[in-house]
């Protein structure tokens, strides 16, 4: 079967959605469909065309970004001259989604959209946002002939999907469980806690202004505490100031970009990973939580977080509430003395798995 994936990026870029369709698309290619990738040039490559593990993958200039999107005017011309039986495209990048729901009605091809969270917007932006989602997002939904959500919460918070849960299934992200695993030898450290992700404005919802408020309330307890910061980005000075007027400069450490190839031994460095993300809109899953669980690292992460309903029932792992900065407190110095058990629910998530019940998506 010949899919064509629509993201706004793609590898190496680094992000929950390109993450998603790069760890699908080679599993995809393992199973003997063909994929092809249009996606903008970011990070800039000099390659316009390239095979990355059997997946073509076409970089497309692009001329700015609106609502984190990648802007590419030659985008709907090479999807209406190229050869498919299925278009898959992503929420909420909307110029890609956009124009792959477009050429699906033109062409008559099938249309998957996986629709990782709600596009939302702050000060003026929300306007436009709103704009968007009563009229060209309803658009892309109506045009989808399958729209795949995460986790099932999604159908209740979202106000936009209730309309077409008739054509919706609920297909959770997956982890690499042969890429991402416990590691020997790496040198660990002390009551050392990890939080990973971009450190920009759009970010912002993964809530580490709370975990930087509950670091300095569980050093009080535990005064060799130690938070690893990964991840780069426009707010990195606030963050450290923040950290300065806390008053724990020496349990804090900003490691900026952690590049693919050290992410594993990043997460094998943990005694927990915490992810405290505040916007249930805004957080398609978490899939840096399961990463971190997939290397035998504790997690701790609110209840918007995908993985939480799964952690819930696990019984292993406590989920704190919503930007609760007593509870994530209380949590790490629990998870910090507690027995390291190994959680049960990673068979659930490994992306061979998760690929088939897709792939049956696009058979059907």
């Amino acid at each position: 079967m010949k899919i064509l994936q629509v993201p706004a990026r793609f590898h190496p870029y680094i992000g929950g959605v390109e993450n998603y369709v790069y760890e699908l698309s080679k599993q995809l290619v393992k199973q003997g469909h063909g994929v092809k990738v249009f996606c903008a040039n970011e990070p800039a490559s000099s390659k316009a065309q390239e095979q990355i593990g059997g997946i073509e993958v076409n970089r497309l200039r692009y001329i700015g970004k609106i609502a984190n999107t990648n802007i590419m005017p030659i985008l709907p011309f090479k999807l209406l001259k190229e050869d498919c039986d299925v278009i898959h495209t992503h929420l909420p990048t909307p110029w890609s989604a956009d124009w792959s729901a477009i050429i699906s009605f033109l062409r008559r091809k099938k249309l998957v959209v996986t629709y990782h969270n709600d596009i939302v917007g702050r000060g003026f932006s929300k306007y436009i946002a709103k704009l968007y989602n009563m009229t060209l997002l309803q658009f892309v939904l109506k045009t989808a002939h399958k729209i795949i959500i995460t986790q099932p919460e999604y159908l209740d918070y979202s106000p936009y999907l209730e309309k077409y849960k008739d054509k919706i299934v609920v297909i959770p992200v997956g982890v690499d469980t042969g890429k991402f695993k416990p590691m020997k030898g790496v040198k660990k450290g002390k009551n050392v806690v990890g939080f990973l992700s971009v450190l920009d404005e759009y970010h912002r919802y993964k809530g580490l202004d709370y975990l930087l408020r509950a670091i300095a309330q569980a050093k009080e307890k535990i005064p060799d505490l130690k938070l690893l910061v990964g991840g780069s980005g426009a707010l990195v000075q606030e963050y450290e100031k923040m950290v300065e007027v806390l008053g724990i400069a020496q349990n804090v450490e900003f490691l900026g970009f952690v590049p693919e190839d050290k992410l594993v031994e990043f997460y094998n460095r943990l005694d927990v990973f915490v992810l405290p993300s505040t916007s249930r809109k805004q957080e398609g899953f978490g899939i840096v939580a399961l990463e971190a669980l997939a290397c035998g690292t504790p997690v701790i992460v609110t209840d918007v977080v995908g993985i939480a309903g799964s952690l819930r029932k696990d019984k292993h792992y406590p989920v704190t509430v919503n930007t609760n900065v007593d509870d994530i407190a209380k949590k790490i110095r629990d998870v910090l003395t507690m027995p390291n058990t190994k959680s049960r629910i990673l068979q659930s998530y490994d992306w061979g798995n998760i690929s088939k019940k897709i792939s049956e998506i696009y058979e059907k």
